[in-house]
């Protein structure tokens, strides 16, 4: 909230800036905090630089409308399903605020020293003048948030008489020492967030009215006029607006500016992100190798789960599914690993099993979903995203084929028909898999067709996805077994026991 002239911002040690005097001699000047967020913003847009960092997908959507508002001076209002990252954005502003700025020294409600609001700081000027003790704030502590809840009262977030200050005084009730101020008063010159709005009640709403018009709070009966200066960002869920509450339409229109998240649009992106976010043990990813088909094949099970059926689109699928389910991923192979003995492994597609309790712990299923069953929907989406990588990686399997038609798949189910029955146990070693994937040959031969530059790492996790592929286009069957899979051709075990 506070500019130093530019040829003066080498020359003095801010620190040594101790009372009113000095900081007038400074060369200071106040700005509100939007003004301070706006310029420091067009500093960076000037200078090229990137104003929010670790946001993935947003350059050309979210980003540019949330600096735009910024430039306005507006409230802010973020509105998206859960997992969008909207308080992460809120939290990055304050990478925008001045590094310091000044406040009158015991000050509740961080007072500008040239602009004082309280009485006590007004009252401290009054008697100390120029000898007024300032102190200095860092931008770190210039960010509050709450979690808005039906519980939360005007009390909290504005203010309310406190009996015990009044008795300590000896004042009375009427004087406006007595105030305890809330949250919002004690967050002055700093940036104030509000989570999932719609969930604070419709009269806690309206106490904010004033704040956001005319800057100003109002407590009890007293005419007190607190000339607030705040950056006030909301984030909220469109699924509240019919399930819990909704934004009062009054305080509505006194937000600036609504802007629209969203969730990744490319696999890519989504990738990313959980890279990113997920909390890995330095040890998981020296054990556990983890192909690429892999990372894709995840992210496309979230992105399956915005378009199943069984799933409430209106509650979303946040992003922290594919996280926690990267981090169960590498978990899952890694307790095989520990059990094995083995020093390392490549991640196989028999430990998407592991994902299920991360799936099933973030979605919130329809009537139809809560009638299959959590976990039998978790295997389905990932059927599907199998099912849908498929055809990037091998030719497509038509349902109506031609007589001319020669089918690439025909040698490897005729494989699986001759024998009794192929099992990939989960508590095999790697040498094992190995060695039961390469005696699949028309399996290898169509890896080595279909994709000749993939890389060694790669090959087996890619041959056991084929073979799962070949399973959701009803060319082969699997079964579970306790410890296990059990891959047949889909008729020929059936006709050979008859």
């Amino acid at each position: 909230m506070l500019e130093i002239k530019e040829n003066m911002k080498e020359q003095i040690d801010i620190k040594s800036i101790k009372t009113l005097g000095q900081l007038k001699e400074s060369g200071y000047k106040s700005i509100s905090i939007k003004d301070e967020l706006r310029n420091n913003l067009r500093t960076k847009i000037s200078n090229k630089e990137k104003t929010f960092t670790g946001i993935h997908g947003y350059e050309n959507t979210v980003i540019p409308e949330l600096e735009r508002a910024i430039l306005s001076r507006h409230n802010i209002n973020l509105l998206g399903l859960r997992g969008q990252a909207k308080t992460r954005l809120a939290r990055q502003m304050i990478t925008l605020l001045d590094e310091w700025i000044p406040v009158i020294e015991g000050s509740e409600i961080n007072d500008d020293p040239f602009h004082p609001i309280s009485r006590y700081a007004s009252n401290l000027i009054q008697e100390k003048g120029e000898d007024t003790p300032i102190t200095w704030v860092h931008r770190s502590d210039r960010f509050a948030e709450k979690l808005a809840t039906p519980d939360v009262t005007v009390a909290d977030i504005i203010g309310d008489v406190d009996p015990i200050k009044a008795a300590n005084l000896k004042l009375s009730y009427a004087d406006d020492r007595v105030i305890h101020f809330g949250m919002i008063p004690r967050a002055n010159r700093c940036i104030f967030v509000i989570n999932e709005l719609p969930d604070l009640q419709a009269r806690i709403q309206v106490a904010l009215f004033n704040i956001l018009q005319e800057g100003d709070i109002q407590i009890r009966g007293f005419k007190l006029r607190l000339p607030l200066d705040i950056q006030f960002v909301f984030t909220a869920n469109p699924e509240d607006y019919t399930n819990r509450g909704s934004i009062v339409t009054p305080l509505k229109d006194r937000i600036g500016s609504q802007i629209l998240t969203h969730y990744p649009e490319t696999i890519e992106i989504a990738k990313t992100i959980t890279q990113q976010e997920a909390k890995l043990d330095t040890r998981q990813a020296d054990l556990v190798y983890v192909p690429d088909l892999a990372k894709d094949l995840l992210e496309q099970i979230s992105f399956e789960a915005r378009e199943s059926e069984f799933i409430d689109h209106k509650s979303g699928i946040s992003a922290r599914m594919s996280i926690t389910a990267y981090e169960n991923l590498l978990s899952t192979a890694e307790y095989r690993v520990l059990r094995s003995g083995e020093d390392k492994t490549i991640l196989r597609l028999s430990d998407f099993v592991g994902v299920i309790p991360a799936i099933t712990g973030k979605v919130e299923l329809v009537y139809e979903g809560e009638q299959e069953g959590a976990a039998s929907v978790a295997h389905s989406l990932i059927s599907d995203a199998i099912k849908t990588l498929f055809e990037d990686y091998f030719p497509k399997i038509e349902k109506l084929q031609k007589e001319e038609y020669q089918d690439p798949y025909q040698d490897l189910v005729n494989w699986f028909f001759e024998e009794s029955g192929f099992e990939l146990l989960e508590d095999i070693t790697d040498k094992e898999y190995k060695e039961k994937l390469d005696a699949i040959t028309p399996l290898k031969d169509l890896i080595k067709k279909y994709q000749p530059e993939a890389k060694s790492e790669d090959l087996y996790f890619m041959m056991e996805f084929l073979l799962w592929g070949l399973v959701e286009y009803k060319k082969l069957s699997k079964y579970r077994l306790s410890e296990g899979f059990r891959f047949n051709d889909l008729y020929g075990s059936y006709i050979s026991e008859l």
